[in-house]
Parts: structure tokens; sequence; C-alpha cells
């Protein structure tokens, strides 16, 4: 990446330009966005991974841009169009809307109506009445130019081709666009209305039949759903701000007094308008409303994604994995401490074969036999009769937890899948998955394409290739923060390890399977195509437990060995002592070990992981269990308070699992007794929280939850009227929010 445009992005991001120096310098050199953020804190002047990415996305935009602005400027040049003062505008052009208007006179067309007037020779009729100038009437200047030949049949047909003319350069006008695209954008109003005849067939759009709202302020949510209905041919769509407003501005810039040569101008602003700069301004504006809601929505995706990666691991436990299921029984599974598959079966304790004593030995004899230590299920179909059947049996020290399984069949059939165990059937891989997403999501989830996980909002309707950019730099950031155990990760979570890549993670797996555990981090190099670059970038986030160096299991980089060596000598100690004895840690003077490429942000850093080597970030797992007696949504009634998992966070509120199959919405009105502008002030997935039941709509599988808490006295008069216009702002969710998100709970396999 170039640095032309340091200046620039240093301005508007806020930062100095030697940081964005730094920055772009280490990307050129194949550096990560962690592995900058992690280790070259004294490079970038501790920049974050937000910022980071800010710098890369919008260095690799402004390339995009000179990258275009190079094509137009030869293109121009090979037509013999270049002047000095229009090279000049280009390379000033500061966006590539600018420089496309600056380009669009010269553009290469289809044939216009313009450009048929200029075949007929009607262009100097044009700059003659553009200019307002001369007096006389219209028909006298178009007189001249009459000419049968030429198809110029008359005085009318000699001035409707001068206003073709006049109409393209007041479209073609780059200050005049400049203002349109801002009355557009801020004063434009996005309108629906539904087709006709499909009143029957769009009923989920029945809120946009008839909607008017501004532009600027519509929510991401709403926008993609107006597109998706439009896209569905249910609706029919436009974004305009009042044409006589619009017709106004124009006129202001172009006609000049009343005469009658004023009016053929102001006929041909008025034909620009309604016939080349409308449609293009609308055009603009779904696209940059449109990309404003992708980024909005692209955004509450990578959070939610975030938070349910991060989520706390159980950790090394025996496991027993049970998918439930009527029909087909339950699909059972033991996994050892490391997540390995010792043994399955299937059990048939509901109905309709419903062996419930059978299964109950099974069940015991696996636990003996395994030495399990906690029961995870499923959270599909029959999750909750599997439930209250295993806690019957009420098996000494055993935890029972339900799982969310979301996205596990679509893990059991993908290729990684059958890689990992080519013997087995669906069943059993989708059961493994249940247990291993509690011991480690985030080890399992990364098998798994972000967009089967089910966080997201809209996820199929926004800018697809955005999408992946934004969830892959969320795993990645995920995995390098917590960081990966080299010797039992599976290839998919080496993946993602700060410069590794498929590639090096298969040949990772292949030594390791070949040759044994890895005993050091220098044993990397070893690897096949792993150079001292990919090394330089993985090293730091790869552990190797009870390594013979205890650096080695923890975050600290190889290349700063040498510096806690360096402390543990001038202390007298070795490096184990260090890490084990916080006396010690105190006794370090760390100015003392400041260099030239090494700063006190980093070894402030490198003194935290000697206090807690290796230390996962993520919570400590809790366990958690659903209301007793409370299983299908008839279980349900009004005032209820029930435990329950955030599963989906949305812009007008959070999804919660009550443990009756169905999702329950808290509107973003329901979630605190304050004002909420976001729902992720409040709660993030993956959280337990206690909900009170407000509504339940059987017919139409609807649940309404509330996080308010009960108030007690009256409220000054103040507050209830901003508890009126919090009301008024968080109004509640539209028939087509309710179908979108109010979903039932994924199964498996349908009624098994």
């Amino acid at each position: 990446m170039a640095h032309s445009h340091q200046t620039t992005i240093a301005t508007e991001l806020g930062l100095s330009p030697r940081q964005v120096a730094a920055t772009l310098d280490l990307i050129n050199e194949g550096a990560t966005i962690p592995f900058m953020a992690r280790y070259r804190k004294e490079v970038t002047g501790s920049l974050d991974e937000v910022q980071l990415a800010q710098i890369r996305d919008r260095a690799e935009a402004l390339a995009q841009l000179d990258k275009r602005r190079e094509a137009i400027l030869k293109s121009l040049e090979e037509r013999e169009l270049l002047s000095d003062e229009l090279k000049a505008s280009i390379d000033g052009a500061e966006s590539l809307t600018k420089l496309e208007d600056l380009y669009l006179p010269y553009k290469p067309k289809r044939r216009t109506k313009a450009t048929i007037a200029r075949e007929k020779g009607l262009e100097p009729l044009a700059k003659d009445i553009m200019e307002q100038m001369k007096s006389g009437s219209p028909d006298d200047l178009a007189n001249a130019f009459i000419d049968a030949e030429k198809g110029v049949e008359d005085v009318a047909a000699a001035l409707q081709g001068a206003r073709d003319i006049i109409a393209e350069w007041v479209n073609e006008d780059a200050d005049a666009r400049a203002d349109m695209r801002k009355l557009f954008v801020k004063k434009g109003t996005i309108s629906t209305k539904v087709m006709r005849g499909k009143e029957e067939d769009g009923a989920k759009y029945k809120d946009y039949f008839e909607w008017n709202e501004s532009v600027d302020k519509v929510p991401s949510h709403r926008l993609l759903a107006m597109r998706r209905g439009e896209k569905e041919l249910i609706l029919s769509l436009s974004i305009r701000p009042d044409d006589e407003d619009a017709v106004e501005q124009l006129d202001r810039r172009f006609v000049k007094g009343n005469s009658p040569i004023s009016e053929q101008v102001r006929e041909a602003v008025q034909d620009s308008y309604k016939r080349l700069m409308a449609p293009s301004m609308e055009t603009e504006v779904r696209i940059v409303s449109k990309d404003k809601a992708d980024e909005e929505a692209i955004k509450v995706f990578a959070d939610n994604l975030r938070q349910l990666l991060l989520a706390a691991p159980l950790g090394e436990k025996s496991v027993l994995a049970l998918d439930p299921g009527f029909r087909t029984g339950c699909k059972l599974v033991c996994l050892d401490k490391q997540g390995r598959l010792l043994e399955h079966t299937a059990i048939f304790p509901n109905p309709p074969q419903k062996r419930t004593y059978e299964s109950g030995e099974t069940l015991k004899a696996l636990v003996q036999r395994h030495g399990i230590e906690v029961i995870a299920i499923g959270n599909g179909t029959a999750s909750r009769e599997t439930e209250s059947f295993v806690k019957e049996l009420k098996i000494p020290g055993i935890s029972v937890v339900m799982v969310n399984e979301s996205g596990a069949s679509i893990y059991s059939a993908s290729e990684v899948a059958r890689e990992e165990f080519p013997n087995e059937d669906v069943t059993v891989r989708g059961a493994v998955s249940i247990g291993r997403r509690l011991m480690d999501p985030l080890a399992e989830l990364v098998k798994l394409d972000p967009k089967s996980i089910g966080v997201g909002q809209y996820q199929h309707d926004v800018d697809q290739t955005l999408l992946k950019k934004s969830l892959d730099d969320t795993v990645v950031s995920c995995v390098n923060a917590v960081g990966v155990e080299v010797n039992t990760a599976s290839k998919q979570l080496l993946t993602y390890v700060s410069g590794l890549g498929p590639s090096l993670a298969k040949n990772i797996v292949a030594y390791r399977d070949e040759n044994g555990p890895f005993a050091t981090r220098k044993e990397l190099m070893k690897v096949p195509r792993l150079g001292a670059k990919a090394f330089e970038q993985c090293a730091g986030f790869l552990r190797i437990r009870d390594a013979k160096n205890p650096l080695d299991a923890s975050a600290v980089h190889p290349e700063s060995y040498k510096i806690v060596e360096a402390m543990a000598k001038d202390l007298g100690v070795a490096v184990a002592d260090l890490i084990s004895k916080d006396d010690l840690r105190k006794q370090i003077n760390l100015n003392q070990y400041v260099t030239d490429t090494v700063g006190l942000p980093t070894l402030k850093d490198i003194l935290e992981e000697l206090a807690k080597p290796g230390r996962d970030p993520r919570e400590k797992f809790e366990m958690f269990s659903f209301a007793e007696g409370v299983n299908e949504m008839s279980d349900l009634r009004e005032g209820m308070v029930l435990p329950g998992i955030v599963t989906n966070i949305t812009d007008f509120g959070a999804f919660v699992d009550i443990g009756v199959h169905q999702d329950g919405l808290v509107h973003l009105s329901q979630l605190a007794n304050r004002f909420v502008q976001h729902p992720s002030e409040v709660v993030k997935v993956h959280q337990p929280v206690s909900v009170k039941v407000v509504s339940v709509d059987m017919a139409r599988k609807r649940i309404g939850l509330s996080m308010k808490t009960e108030e007690s006295g009256p409220r000054p008069k103040s507050q209830k009227r901003r508890r009126n216009q919090d009301n008024r702002r968080n109004s509640g969710p539209s028939k087509l929010e309710e179908n979108e998100f109010f979903r039932v709970k994924p199964k498996q396999r349908k009624n098994r």
C-alpha cells in the first residue's frame, strides 16, 4: 500500500501521519492486524485492532480511487480531451463521486437526444439560448437552424433539439450534481407502495404498503426490509426530495431572468431534472443508503459473532453429548477431555418408542465407563423432554447443560466433518459438534460459515464481499485474542492464526501427526513452508502447554524471550520463578529494559503476561438451566419471570431463548427502565438474563418479553415526559420485523 494518502487518512481518522505511515509499512511487509496490535505497539503508537483495520480499509479504498483516476486520465488523453484545467480538477478529486462527476461530460455514451441534436447542428443554438443574453424571441434564433435535410423541419424542432442539449449540460454540471446530491441525501423521502395485486402475497410487508420516511433517518433494518420487498416484486420503492424544491434549486443556478429565451432554459432544466438528473441521483442515493445500511447490519452481525465466539468455554471435561429427537431417538456420543470421540450409540427416552428404563441404564453405564462430568443436550426437537429425562435419572455429580445447536446440522454434512469423521454418519457428527461447542465454542464454531450460526440481521441482503471480510476479521481477532494450543488445535482453528492460513495450518497438522507434539515454539520452523516471516506473525499466538520453556505457553513473543531472561538474571532467579512469584515481578524496573525497538507498552504487556501466562481472556463458565415445567409455548403465562439466554441482537431488540423452542423478543423499549439507544448497551449474545413474559401469541408463534424492573413511587413530571419520548422512539416491531426475527428454534432434522 502506497503512502501517498497518509495525510488524508490521518486527518480522517484523527491519527498522526507517522502512525498511518508506520502501519502501512507493516502491512506492506505482511503484518496482520492482531500481530500489529499486540506486538508492534511502539511502531504504531499503540493503535488497536479497530484503528489498524480502518487504516488498512481506507488505504485500499483510496488505492481503488487512484486506479480509477488513472483510467479516466488515460481515456481522456487518448481521445485528446485532457486540458490542464481538467487534469488539475481530476487530480484534486477526493472522492469517487466527484471524480465521476468531472468525467461525466466526456464519458463515451450511447446516442442520446442531445447527441442527435448535435448531429443536426443545433449546438450553436443551444449555446445562444443558454447565454440568455440576446434580445428577441427564441423563434427568431431558431429560424436560422431550420434545415429539412438535417431533419430540422421547423422552429419547434430546432428549439426542442436545443433544449435536449441544454438538458444534458445541466445534468452533467459537476457543481449542480453536487448540490442536487446533497438535497437528495438530506431531504429525500423513501416511499414504498404495494404492487397491484400483491396485497395477499406480501402480507409480511403490510407496514410498507403505504410508507414514507426520510432516507437520512431510516434505520438499517427497515431499509433492507423495504429493498427486499422491492426485490420480491411486492413493493415499489422510490427516493425523491420534493420535486418543486429540486427544480427550483436548478433554476437558481441556470435560469437568468424571465425573458422568453430564459423560459426555454427553464423548460430544459425541468426536463433535465425529470428525465436525467432525478433518476441518476436516485440511483446514487440508493447505493449510498444501501451501503450505510449494509455497514450497520454487518456491524451488528460482527458484534454478535464476536460475543458468541468469545462465550465462556466449559474447558477440559469429559462430556456426554445428546442430539435429541423423537422418532429416531437421541444420538449419544462420549467425548474425552480433548474432545475426542470415544463411543456413540442411540437411546429412545421419548415417544413413540419411549424405552425409558433401557435408555436410562445405557446412559448411566456410559457415564460410569468414561468418567463423564457434564451432559450436553442440543436445544432442537425434543430437547426439553430429553433434559427432563436426564435430570430424573439423578446421576450424582453430573451437570446438565442445554447447548445452542444452530449450525450443527450444517457442520455435520460439511467437508470438514467428513474429514474428521469419515466413518460416522451425520447424526454422530452433529452430536459431537454439540458436545465440543460446550467445551470450547470458539474452536468448534470456526468450522462453520459464520452466516449459518444464526446471529445476523438481514445477512443475505447485505454486500456479501464486505460481510465476509468483516466476519473473517472478527474470527481472526477472536482466535488470536484467545490463543491456540498448537498440539491439539484443528486445522480450521489454526487457519485463523496470524500469519498462517489454510496451507500452513494443514502443514502444521501433518507435521504434528508425523512427528508427534511440538516440544518448543522454535520447532515450528521445521514445518514445511513456515518461514521466518510466518513464524514472526504466528509464534506469539500459539501455545505449547507443559513446554520446557514456560514462555512457550504464554503470549510472550519469542523475540522478547531475551528480555525476560535478562529480567530473571538481574534478579538471580529462573524464568519459572519470575512467573510464579508476584513479589519478584514487583522488583522489576521496566525502564532499564527500554531499547530503541522495545518500549514501555511492550514491557508492560510482558509483565502482565508473566503474571497469568497463557490466560484465557474469556469469562468463566457458569452453569445455566431453564425453568422446570416450562417446555412449550402452551406452558407460558403472562407475568411469568423466567431465566433465558440471549441468542441474537438486532437494532430493534434482543432475542432470548427461554426453553420453549421459540425465541422471544425483548424489544428495545423493554430492555431497561431507562432509554436505550441500542440493545448492545444492555445485553450481549449468550448472556443469561431474567425476563418477564408480557405477551404470548400462539397462532403466530410470537413471544413478547421484558427486562424492565418494577418501579415504585410516582415519577417526576420531567421523568414521565422523558419516558413518553422514549416510548415513542422505541415503538414496537413491525410485522416484517416479527416475521424476520420471531423464528422457531432451528431443528437439525425436523420431527425425527
